[in-house]
């Protein structure tokens, strides 16, 4: 029973959970398909962005600046309020080596002497455990490259690339690419990744402030361990007290036994004791493994996640300040702007271009001619049939310019692309300049003719008239 009641506070199960919800979710929502289209998927295969299941052109990549943004302040928000918390719950990096070090090493073959140490080295004569553990992390990490590159190749597809790999070697070096980085990374370079690689570690410190919620060991019931600097408050790295007889010595109500559990339990091998340190990664080991000991004592747990402030104060923390708020306010503003804009996809795409000839005249000089080549896009995913017409800059009808060529609508499928040779013709006289061409501002609309609410664009370009007195040279030479 005490057993179970301690089990309610500790922060490890609680990350499990949490990892065990992120990997379900990594795992299945590349398969989550609504109307064919993904939650999130960037295929360079078919030059598609695929987002909240809204399927976008790569010419639509508009969006990915406020996903960007929203990115950033995502991890300024967070690491302002709750530190590395992003580190230690939710971190591919932590999560992999939990279920190496923790699941297959310790608790299922046995190799290591339990997870609440985690600086001994593994046991002796194991080697063939080891291999057995290397093997089954090597498949892991296979089934998390093909994981990760479901989120660039859809699912359907890469099921029908991986059965003729000759012909996918890019797909399937960026698979074994990842699998062996992983392989290294989570067998070899562990935590050093955390500590010495990642940049995060580096730019978490400008973030944190008093009320940054971390792991925080409270020096008020527990012991000065560490001497500090008494103008910053901060760590020198140099031991105050060896042992619990020399803390008691300068701290009679000192309550750390000295028992040295938050020091062993702790993956990036740090002392909490001594202070917020930049290896720490919040996974709060060290906070479960002093419950347990204090606990046993029938007292709290002298590291808590908390605020440095609150702890100072035994007040709760602040979570609504200044940064939270700011932080807060952005992202929200990135994210109404990141979903009004993608209410805004355009389910065709137009490109209209004018062809070298500024124009050409028939009948002499009765019709004026301006030809354009349009690159149509089909971005729905159902087939449709196209047409335009020629608008004024106020978007009325220009009924002098009539469309000659296509003279009716085409089909096209869906996510296809078609070019086409348009005319644009005129039987009036648009302008009366006697020194030059005029070219004259108009507005294409092309729509969808089954769905032209919903499927419509605008492209502005000219229409070039010629000079009045060369045109009426053509028509009185007709006359004679």
């Amino acid at each position: 029973m005490a057993e179970k009641k301690l089990k309610k506070h500790l922060y490890r199960y609680k990350r499990y959970y949490v990892f065990i919800a992120i990997t379900i979710v990594a795992l299945v929502l590349p398969w989550i398909r609504i109307n064919g289209n993904h939650f999130f998927l960037l295929n360079f295969d078919h030059m598609k962005v695929h987002l909240f299941f809204v399927k976008f052109d790569m010419q639509e990549l508009y969006l990915m600046p406020f996903l960007l943004i929203m990115g950033f302040l995502g991890v300024f928000f967070m690491t302002t309020l709750g530190g590395r918390v992003w580190c230690g719950w939710a971190c591919p990096q932590t999560i992999f080596r939990v279920i190496y070090r923790d699941l297959l090493k310790t608790k299922l073959l046995g190799i290591r002497k339990s997870i609440q140490n985690k600086q001994a080295p593994d046991k002796k004569g194991t080697t063939g455990k080891q291999i057995i553990a290397f093997v089954i992390w090597a498949i892991l990490a296979f089934i998390a490259g093909a994981n990760f590159i479901w989120y660039f190749v859809p699912p359907e597809d890469f099921l029908k690339y991986i059965q003729h790999p000759s012909e996918h070697m890019v797909m399937i070096g960026f698979i074994v690419g990842i699998a062996a980085f992983l392989i290294y990374d989570i067998t070899k370079l562990k935590e050093d990744f955390c500590i010495y690689v990642c940049p995060y570690a580096r730019v978490q410190s400008v973030m944190y402030d008093e009320e940054t919620i971390q792991a925080v060991y409270d020096v008020g019931r527990g012991g000065q361990i560490y001497e500090v600097d008494p103008r910053t408050g901060v760590s020198i790295g140099k031991k105050k007290a060896h042992n619990r007889k020399e803390l008691l010595a300068q701290d009679p109500d000192a309550e750390c036994t000295y028992c040295e559990a938050c020091v062993r339990v702790c993956p990036t091998h740090i002392d909490i004791r001594e202070g917020t340190q930049l290896e720490c990664i919040n996974c709060l080991e060290c906070a479960d493994a002093c419950t347990k000991v204090m606990g046993s004592l029938g007292k709290p747990s002298l590291i808590e996640w908390n605020s440095i402030s609150a702890v100072k104060e035994h007040r709760r923390p602040k979570f609504l300040r200044f940064r939270t708020i700011a932080y807060g306010v952005a992202l929200t503003v990135a994210f109404i702007a990141l979903l009004w804009m993608s209410t805004t996809k355009e389910y065709m795409l137009l490109n209209v271009n004018r062809t070298t000839e500024l124009y050409e005249t028939e009948d002499h000089g009765k019709i004026v001619e301006n030809a354009y080549i349009m690159l149509f896009q089909n971005t729905d995913n159902k087939d449709h049939k196209y047409y335009f017409t020629v608008l004024k800059e106020d978007k009325t009808p220009f009924k002098a310019i009539y469309v000659k060529k296509p003279n009716k609508p085409f089909p096209l499928s869906a996510g296809k692309k078609v070019k086409k040779i348009a005319v644009l013709a005129t039987k009036e006289i648009l302008a009366k300049d006697y020194k030059k061409d005029v070219t004259i501002p108009i507005i294409i609309k092309a729509y969808a003719v089954d769905d032209p609410k919903k499927i419509v664009v605008y492209r502005k370009t000219i229409f070039a008239f010629p000079r009045y007195d060369n045109l009426m040279k053509l028509r009185k030479e007709q006359s004679q």
